[in-house]
């Protein structure tokens, strides 16, 4: 499919500033466009203020703008209710939340939580530390030689006595979007909670918490052309006004005596301290821009561009592409025969190609398919044809230099 889609490279002040470098590393973190940083230099220029706690009108005003864009962040992932979002540092963070949390009160020794071979390490450790902290048991589902999911055991795995799945809606190392909705199901009729990391689905995909049926869903702020540092967790408000809380200090408070404290509700008793207050009015201003850019083909856009890399890219001879399943988003992983995907990664960067080398906080689906890494381009809305060609290009010089 071709579209008419124009990447607005000039509403991104560092690929403008930064030019001729080709930034292929949007799966990393994205750029943030002008009217993003704007409107954090706004925060700080006319409304800096804690939020919640002043009676006075910068706090209002701050206030304000904080709860507005919580709003409007549920809006856009479709949850029923602003209380079901909660501001958290990122998705790493989100998940950690859940699985201290959500663990602490409901995995036992009897227990079984499940992941997948695709997951990032974020989806990984803070199940390990919870069923280290229980005694629960954590497996993971098989993933295939084109790094789709093995759905057949999944079912298996299901059968056992499961409390909660973990799962990508993406795969940051391989671009696999997965079924996550055939997924919930599944996981509901076998009666786990499911936990969905979308890290990678904020700026490919259509998000819909309702839709999905998901018990929990995390995404962080820098990956959707948002500021680093502002993350989002949703949650089911019946479970998270059933989980005790993770940190203590204030704004989760109610009441405090020596002897006892109480909560706040949802999503207040998640988030103690000051909060990162310019984070979520960028994250909503960021998210707003995002969303003009889709309504004009963003997303047939981005599949453009990958099938185009996929394509050229696979005319250089020795070259491999790691991960062909039947749905991806702009994530084209490669090795090339008689290569380290380090040394090819420095040779691009040298032609102004910027790309991730490595395991890519995936570790244990490197182990799976036998090998040391890969070399990821990522695409973004900036990204254009040429900057294909250029990659392409840089690949080829490369490959000759290497094999000289």
């Amino acid at each position: 499919m071709k579209t008419n889609f124009v990447p607005p490279r000039h509403d991104f002040p560092l690929i403008c500033n930064r030019e001729p470098i080709a930034y292929l590393d949007n799966a990393a973190t994205t750029q943030k466009p002008q009217i993003v940083l704007d409107s954090l230099l706004d925060y700080y220029l006319n409304f800096n203020s804690n939020v919640h706690r002043s009676a006075h009108t910068l706090s209002d005003e701050a206030t304000q703008r904080f709860e507005n864009a919580r709003q409007s962040i549920a809006d856009f992932i479709g949850a029923r209710r602003r209380e079901e979002i909660v501001w958290t540092r990122g998705t790493t963070e989100s998940i950690n939340l859940v699985a201290h949390s959500y663990g602490s009160m409901f995995l036992t020794p009897e227990s079984h939580v499940v992941v997948t071979q695709l997951e990032h390490h974020s989806n990984i450790v803070p199940w390990q530390l919870a069923c280290m902290r229980t005694g629960a048991q954590l497996v993971a589902v098989k993933v295939k030689s084109n790094g789709s999911l093995d759905l057949d055991h999944y079912r298996e795995l299901l059968s056992r006595n499961v409390q909660i799945v973990a799962l990508g809606h993406i795969s940051n190392a391989l671009g696999t979007i997965n079924p996550v909705k055939e997924m919930v199901e599944m996981a509901h009729d076998a009666g786990a909670r499911v936990l969905v990391d979308g890290a990678q689905a904020a700026a490919h995909t259509e998000i819909d918490v309702s839709e999905l049926d998901c018990d929990f869903y995390a995404f962080s702020g820098h990956k959707v052309y948002g500021p680093t540092g502002i993350g989002v967790l949703y949650g089911k408000l019946d479970l998270l006004e059933a989980m005790p809380p993770w940190q203590g200090g204030g704004e989760m408070i109610e009441t405090v005596s020596i002897e006892r404290t109480t909560y706040q509700s949802s999503p207040y008793r998640f988030e103690a301290g000051t909060p990162d207050i310019s984070g979520p009015i960028g994250l909503e201003t960021a998210l707003e821009y995002y969303s003009k850019r889709k309504q004009e083909g963003l997303h047939e856009f981005e599949q453009d561009l990958l099938r185009y890399a996929t394509s050229s890219l696979k005319q250089i001879e020795g070259l491999k592409i790691i991960g062909e399943g039947p749905s991806k988003c702009p994530i084209v992983s490669f090795l090339i025969d008689g290569t380290h995907p380090n040394d090819v990664a420095t040779l691009l960067d040298q032609q102004d190609v910027a790309v991730r080398s490595g395991h890519h906080c995936a570790m244990p689906l490197m182990e799976v398919l036998g090998i040391p890494g890969t070399i990821r381009a990522s695409f973004g809305l900036y990204n254009s044809m040429e900057e294909v060609d250029k990659l392409t290009e840089a690949v080829q010089a490369a490959v000759r230099i290497l094999n000289h």
